[in-house]
Parts: structure tokens; sequence; C-alpha cells
């Protein structure tokens, strides 16, 4: 299996030569850049990431600025990538590079591996990219070129399945040239040997090579074990408007979203009767209450099904407790609001901007 496999290594480079996509990362692919990015592109799109990617080396241009950054302007930076514990780590890893490798990511597959945050996947595509380590990088995109390079039955989402395709990868890997080999390998999952869709075979530089195309098996492949079905939970978002400030709470540790900040929100769908029951608990002086828009988020093991109701308060509810942190249109715009809470804001801006 190995002496085939070996044979899709020069054809795989040659090809990445020339129809690798240019993307910022690749342009200058220090250690720190390709952490960044990889971090970024972790259930996320190439194409969403970009700007994400830019904006947040703009800011923050070295492991430095990473480790001395402000919480918020950090959360700001991450705001809509989601999966915020990430780009907390990538904080605390960031941290730990500054005491203990002297401001310089580690030059070693098992001292990445150390940090916080960094897997085997991220660690090899550092290691490889950045330091021509020959150890592979095994994301999805691989999973999928490989199984159906080796017609691979294993269930992917077993670790089992990963370790031989690791150990098949290590044993071919180029000395050489290792960093393009492992994003060729991405490359081709993602453009050709592609996830949704019928694979684009008579395009693959590698064919020869493939199994699964010689016998007409490569989309029943890869298998992967079905999720459990994700939990439903239903909220009602209350958007608290003052003057020119918004109410906002910062949510609970132990909580999904845990730390970041989020418009007031009670369990279940609440009629008007009850949300002026529990704004009278609250103590807020209301003067109105409008009926917002609906949303859904969907996070890995959970759905939010939100509705939403506008509440325009009298400006003393600023001074009725401390359950909430009133904030204006200015504070608004330099916080973190997760992507589960964004659909609101085009409820609430419209009063905040008109004052």
């Amino acid at each position: 299996m190995e002496h085939t496999l070996s044979h899709m290594t020069a054809p795989l480079l040659n090809w990445y030569k020339t129809h690798a996509r240019a993307l910022p990362w690749r342009q200058s692919p220090s250690a720190y850049h390709v952490w960044v990015s990889e971090i970024m592109l972790q259930q996320t799109r190439v194409e969403a990431v970009k700007a994400y990617y830019l904006r947040f080396i703009a800011a923050l241009p070295s492991i430095r600025d990473l480790a001395a950054c402000n919480e918020e302007k950090l959360l700001k930076l991450w705001e809509g990538l989601g999966y915020y514990n990430r780009v907390r780590n990538m904080q605390k890893a960031a941290v730990q590079i500054m005491t203990r490798f002297q401001g310089e990511m580690p030059r070693s597959y098992e001292e990445l591996l150390r940090l916080p945050g960094i897997g085997a996947y991220t660690a090899g595509a550092v290691a490889s990219i950045a330091y021509g380590i020959p150890v592979p990088a095994v994301d999805g995109n691989v999973l999928r070129v490989m199984t159906r390079m080796t017609a691979n039955y294993g269930d992917i989402a077993r670790q089992s399945t990963k370790a031989e395709i690791t150990g098949q990868l290590q044993r071919i890997i180029p000395q050489n040239h290792p960093g393009d080999f492992n994003q060729a390998l991405m490359e081709l999952g993602a453009v050709v040997c592609v996830p949704n869709g019928e694979p684009q075979c008579l395009l693959c530089p590698v064919q020869a090579c493939c199994q699964a195309f010689r016998q007409g098996t490569a989309a029943e492949l890869p298998v992967k074990s079905p999720k459990k079905p994700r939990r439903i939970e239903e909220k009602t978002v209350l958007l608290l408007a003052a003057e020119n400030a918004v109410a906002l709470q910062k949510r609970e540790a132990g909580q999904v979203l845990a730390g970041l900040w989020q418009f007031p929100n009670l369990p279940g769908r609440l009629s008007h009767c009850d949300v002026q029951a529990q704004l009278a608990e609250w103590n807020i002086p209301v003067r109105e209450i409008r009926k917002g828009k609906q949303a859904k988020h969907i996070f890995t093991h959970v759905e939010w099904h939100m509705d939403s109701c506008l509440v325009l308060c009298d400006p003393s509810a600023m001074d009725a407790g401390d359950q909430f942190v009133w904030v204006t249109k200015e504070e608004l715009e330099q916080l973190a609001i997760p992507s589960a809470f964004q659909p609101f804001l085009s409820v609430i801006r419209p009063f905040l901007y008109a004052t």
C-alpha cells in the first residue's frame, strides 16, 4: 500500500505548484501566521477567513501583541468566527511562548503540542509549513483524500482510523517539502476531492494512485458515524433600550459563549404578559414593548430558536439594579457580540442611532 501511495508525491507536488490558491497566510508562512490561519480555518470556510485573518494580523502582528492584547479587543477581532475559546487558548499559548520560548513558537512538534489549544493537526501544520519538519497534518480534507486513495472504510471519527492514515502519510511525506505536501493534500481535498457532491476525479493529479477511483466507490467515502441530534432550546431575547443605551449582560462561566456579551434572554417563548411580569420583577419601568424578529443559531450540540421583544424603557431603567450593563452605541460597536445575537442588532440599532 505504501509503495502505491509513494507514487502520489511527485504529481501532487507538481499540481500544487500550479494550482495552489493565493491565500494571504501563504504569502509569508511564518509560524505565527500559519498558527493564526489554521485556528481560524477550523470549521470556517477559506473565503470567509481571509478578511478575519488580515484584520487580526494587522491589529496583532506578533505573538507579543497577541499575548498583551486586551480581552475585549481580542474577542472583537474574533467576532463572527465563533468558538471563542480558541482565541482565548491562543492568547494563553502566546503568553507561554513569551515566557518559555522568548517570543518565538517552539521549533519542535512535541513542544507545539504542549501549548494550549494546539492539537496534532495544528502542530503538524506549523511544524511542516513553517519549520520544514516532516510530520503529517491530518484534517478533514486529508482524511477524505486518503480514505479514497486507499479505499479505507474505517470510521474517520475514530482515532484508530486517523492514526492509521497518519502512519501511512508519515511513511511517504517528503523530507525536503513536507509543508508543500501537507498543503497540497489539503488543497486537493478542498477543490478536487470535495466534501459535498461528486469528487472531481477527472481533474485529480493522483487519480492513477486512487483505489476508490479504480473501484468506482469514491462517492461512498469517507465513512463517518452520524452525529447525535442537536438539542433544541427556545429563548426569548429582550432588547432593552433607554435613551441612547442598550442593556447587555455577560454570560456566566460554564455556559456556551461563557464570558461574552449578550442581550438579556429567558428560556422559553414568552408571551407579552410573561415579558411584562419579568420586567416588573426586575424593576424596569417600561414605555412600550414591541414584537421583534425571530432567529435561529446552531452550535455543535444545540440549536437556539429565539423570539425577541424590543422594550423601550424609561431612562430611570438604567438605575434599576445591577443585573445589566447599559452601553452606548459607540460602546456597543467596540464589544464582541456573538453571532447568535447578531441578528438582533438590526432591531436595536435604529433606536440607538436615532438619538
